[in-house]
């Protein structure tokens, strides 16, 4: 019987060092076989951490988010289309108004899309005028008519394209400066639209230099599909959305379920790199990798919320787990991601330097301004609600939101817990924090990229006695 091994059995010993500044240090690291990350963060693919908005901060910081499964086709759909549509200098397909439509229709729509500016176009498809959220202020009449309140097409500042034509970044930003501009609408000679340009997104580009970016500039964003039911149609409509990467969501990855919805979806979407997991074996990495997965997940039962190793007495230690899989994974050039088991930017650094080339994050990271759901007071003390996917309320949330989903759930054994967790403020901050102490790790160990700080990883086992010496032990 071997001895398995997590991130606080263990410290990296500190080698020599010749870096001067840890500003000079390269973070960048792979998601996929196909997706490189400035970041080595993935936000988890759960209902109380990763929708739209922490998707796009992840992005826009460098890392990536995955969508979770547990909503409507449509749902998940429009919560990715909303990160594609974020970022983008140019906007190919802006969203419309008809001109006839009223102010009711026009709010239902702001809370649809999450936009609040639309183009106004007449019966023939033409650009009619521009509706601003400054067209609404004060407005209360549900029934007044866009063409009433819209800023007409005679007053606009357009550029006229012709069909084909590319405007560049620094065009764009030319456009803007020169006529003083918020958005400017491009159209082709007969008034039919050719997209827009907005200021928004020329200054986003500006404050987050390391975003992570598709190749029509849009932010990277992933998407969750399970193993059954409407997994197919899902991961379709995804790949319409213009979704980077799809997320194979069990808990026990090393199984016949999985492996047959990684065959159908490399068949069908060829074009999409897919991860595949959960993990914990070096066998398990290699079916899985041999089947076609582009990216391996490993951590069976580390995360903040699952009780998977309480319950069925199954899974591997977290260190352990990543270096199995490392080994098998590292044959075949295939990304790990390690999930689970991080409490703090050190075992961030003790995963990575064990072969993991990113981590997800849940728990650390619940709990913020753009994690889904409503702060609530407990106790005095701002929180968010935090549950694990395999929990009894994830069970009951499928219930509606997974097409032929059903469960006795009289019957259902949870695997994972409901909680709450404090308020944190915003991501930003605690990326920052984390990614600081990563670099403060590479430098340790005198390595420049996360690649060599794997070649000059030197663990070390410590006992108890040595991990209550490493933590603060001052008296205040």
């Amino acid at each position: 019987m071997r001895e398995g091994l997590t991130y606080n059995d263990v410290l990296l010993v500190p080698k020599y060092s010749d870096i001067a500044t840890r500003k000079s240090l390269s973070t960048q690291t792979r998601l996929s076989r196909r997706i490189t990350l400035n970041t080595p963060i993935v936000s988890a693919n759960m209902d109380t951490v990763t929708e739209a908005k922490m998707a796009t901060r992840m992005a826009e910081l460098g890392g990536i988010g995955i969508i979770h499964r547990f909503l409507t086709i449509e749902q998940q759909v429009a919560q990715v289309a909303r990160v594609k549509r974020s970022h983008n200098f140019f906007i190919s397909d802006p969203y419309t108004m008809r001109e006839n439509a009223t102010l009711a229709e026009v709010r239902a729509e702001i809370l649809n899309r999450g936009v609040n500016s639309f183009l106004v176009i007449n019966e023939s498809g033409r650009l009619a005028g521009m509706l601003t959220p400054r067209d609404l202020l004060f407005e209360d009449d549900s029934n007044l008519l866009v063409s009433e309140l819209m800023t007409p097409f005679e007053k606009l500042v357009v550029k006229t394209v012709e069909p084909g034509a590319q405007i560049d970044y620094e065009e764009a930003r030319t456009l803007l400066r020169k006529h003083r501009l918020e958005k400017l609408p491009l159209i082709y000679a007969d008034r039919q639209i050719a997209g827009l340009i907005t200021s928004k997104d020329i200054h986003k580009r500006m404050e987050y230099p390391l975003a992570v970016k598709d190749a029509a500039g849009r932010l990277l964003v992933g998407a969750a599909v399970g193993v059954k039911n409407d997994y197919l149609e899902r991961a379709g409509e995804l790949v319409k959305a213009g979704v980077d990467v799809l997320v194979i969501d069990i808990a026990h990855g090393h199984s016949k379920y999985l492996i047959e919805t990684l065959s159908d979806l490399k068949s069908n979407y060829p074009q999409v790199d897919i991860i595949a997991g959960n993990v914990a074996t070096a066998a398990a990495t290699r079916d899985l990798i041999l089947a076609g997965a582009d990216a391996i997940k490993v951590g069976v039962g580390p995360g903040s919320t699952c009780s998977t190793r309480i319950v069925t007495g199954s899974g591997v230690p977290q260190l352990t787990a990543v270096f199995d899989s490392r080994s098998e994974a590292l044959k075949h050039n295939v990304p790990i991601i390690a999930d689970g088991g991080v409490r703090t930017s050190g075992d961030i650094v003790k995963a990575l330097a064990a072969g993991a080339e990113s981590v997800m994050l849940g728990g650390m990271i619940a709990g913020c301004e753009e994690s889904p759901g409503l702060t609530r007071i407990k106790d005095g003390q701002k929180v968010k609600i935090l549950r694990g996917m395999a929990s009894f309320d994830a069970a009951m949330n499928r219930q509606t939101s997974e097409a032929g989903y059903s469960v006795d759930l009289d019957a259902y054994v949870p695997e994972g817990i409901e909680t709450v967790s404090p308020y944190k403020g915003f991501v930003t901050e605690i990326v920052a924090q984390l990614i600081g102490g990563v670099r403060s790790g590479m430098s340790y160990l005198g390595a420049r990229t996360i690649a060599e700080m794997e070649e000059k990883a030197e663990f070390i086992r410590m006992s108890n006695a040595g991990w209550n010496e490493s933590v603060p032990h001052a008296k205040g």
